[in-house]
């Protein structure tokens, strides 16, 4: 790492608070001055990526349960769902508000009228300021689009688009089902309706290397979005990744590697960028590696100690291209 001025590193902290990139924690106190949780929901939908219609494997990473391990149970209503995570977030937090965070499976993945009825029950929820919806970028028509907008002129909405990589090539051995391209088009149709765009990123793919994962982070870096997450693979049993790593064909970050790489990442990224994550959990009975991402909060501290000690922050290398 590459140490700059501590003035200027301190000048820009002072920006987000505590933290020398722009959290999601401090937009949202900003935005509604309140603490606001999400409250992840399972809607029961699907996805085109396992019910036939592009593939029935998936991504090869995603769970079971379509990446909403800790969203609310299919099983009960969108209603029923809210009321019993929010009384569990209440054991630690009394009061706040809170975002409807649709994130299992494809959240735009069903006709019009139920998505209607679902957003529509999740909004209505006393103290909700804003709705999450987490989709494919191959899942967004025309009629979808016009529904998100209508929702958007009623509360706060920010679309998730599960990106992953930039490189197709890497995008075809992870079965993502869609090209690059596909992705730039849902961007460019969500903000001409003015909807804010947060993008998904995994790093340690199989065959990619920290410089190519940093080349998707400049390549998220110069699209007009809102909001990144970045995510560390996990391999979690039940995934068509098991066979790789059985093969294998799959070698995993180091702690140390990681933490290093997302440094370097939060440079790149301009500062009007939301970072709403910089690690995933994975459920700890299916986690199979990395098994060091079990400690989240002590990577999460290493990012930000590892940032303070190289006076780095977010932006600091945006124009510059530094790392790759």
């Amino acid at each position: 790492m590459i140490k700059v001025k501590e003035d200027k590193n301190e000048q820009v902290k002072k920006r987000w608070g505590d933290k020398p990139y722009y959290s999601l924690n401090y937009f949202l106190r900003e935005k509604f001055q309140d603490k606001v949780f999400k409250i992840s929901l399972d809607a029961g939908f699907s996805c085109p990526n396992r019910d036939g219609t592009i593939s029935r494997g998936g991504c090869m990473f995603c769970s079971e349960r379509g990446s909403g391990d800790f969203a609310g149970n299919r099983k009960f209503s969108i209603s029923t769902q809210f009321e019993d995570i929010k009384d569990m977030m209440k054991n630690k937090w009394k009061n706040g508000k809170y975002i409807a965070y649709f994130q299992a499976y494809t959240n735009t993945y069903a006709p019009i009228k139920v998505l209607r009825e679902k957003y529509s029950e999740a909004i209505s929820k006393d103290g909700v300021v804003g709705l999450a919806i987490a989709t494919r970028p191959d899942c967004l028509s025309e009629e979808v689009l016009d529904l998100i907008q209508e929702f958007s002129k009623r509360i706060y909405v920010w679309v998730e688009l599960g990106l992953q990589t930039a490189n197709d090539k890497v995008a075809k051995v992870i079965n993502r089902g869609y090209d690059t391209i596909v992705f730039d088009d849902a961007v460019k149709k969500l903000r001409e309706r003015k909807i804010d765009v947060v993008v998904h990123t995994i790093f340690g793919l199989p065959g990619e290397k920290p410089k190519d994962m940093l080349s998707t982070i400049d390549y998220v870096a110069h699209k007009e979005v809102q909001g990144i997450k970045i995510h560390l693979l996990h391999l979690m049993r039940g995934t068509p990744l098991v066979e790789l790593y059985n093969n294998g064909q799959l070698t995993f970050m180091s702690e140390e590697e990681y933490v290093e790489t997302v440094c370097r990442a939060i440079t790149m990224l301009p500062q009007n960028i939301v970072i709403h994550r910089l690690t995933g959990d994975a459920p700890r009975d299916l986690l199979i590696e990395p098994k060091w991402s079990l400690k989240k909060w002590e990577v999460l501290n290493s990012i930000d100690n590892s940032m303070r000690k190289n006076n780095l922050y977010q932006g600091l290398y945006f124009s510059t291209n530094k790392w790759i």
